[in-house]
């Protein structure tokens, strides 16, 4: 089966959960900027999740982009990934009212630490359908930066018990690494 009802379904899915986090922002019922300062912790959070799943929309695009076709354990993949992705809207909300406290914190990055599993599961499952001499297979390569992630993840969690500003450092970073366009399927798609 081909990609376009996987495509088209994430997409939706993607844009709900997008939709869900910015009507987590309240409107404050104070016509002065302090009112807005009050709101910080809430729209910080608000805009790395944003970045998030941006990012991984971004990425989800070009890796179906490259896939030819899909099987019932890449649809499950998927799903694996999306239900992830769906509690973004949740621990960022919990991160930002409780102003980065630790458990939210940590709470935070095991969904990030997850969405990146899930993810990784979803590359793996694809490149065993198209096989290791595929085009995706190639442009994933040893896919270093996912590996990365994942270890700053895993590391940043019970970091956050020491001090929650690290850690949230640490989820920024990744998400910086990740926002510079990942080339590698582009490249090998177009060749």
């Amino acid at each position: 089966m081909t990609t376009n009802r996987l495509e088209a379904f994430s997409d939706g899915v993607i844009a709900i959960i997008i939709t869900i986090m910015v009507l987590e922002l309240k409107v404050p019922h104070d016509p002065d900027f302090s009112a807005l300062s009050k709101l910080a912790p809430v729209f910080v959070s608000y805009v790395l999740s944003f970045v998030y799943v941006g990012i991984y929309w971004n990425n989800h695009h070009h890796l179906l982009h490259a896939a030819e076709r899909v099987s019932g354990g890449i649809l499950w993949a998927n799903m694996h990934l999306l239900f992830w992705l769906s509690l973004i809207p949740f621990v960022t909300g919990w991160m930002g009212e409780n102003h980065f406290a630790a458990a939210p914190v940590a709470v935070y990055g095991v969904v990030l630490l997850m969405c990146a599993v899930a993810y990784f599961v979803l590359v793996r499952a694809l490149i065993a359908r198209h096989g290791k001499g595929s085009a995706l297979a190639k442009a994933i390569g040893s896919d270093f930066k996912g590996k990365i992630s994942l270890v700053l993840y895993a590391a940043a969690v019970p970091l956050t018990w020491l001090t929650p500003w690290v850690s949230f450092g640490l989820y920024v970073a990744v998400a910086l690494m990740w926002l510079i366009p990942d080339k590698r399927i582009e490249a090998q798609i177009d060749e």
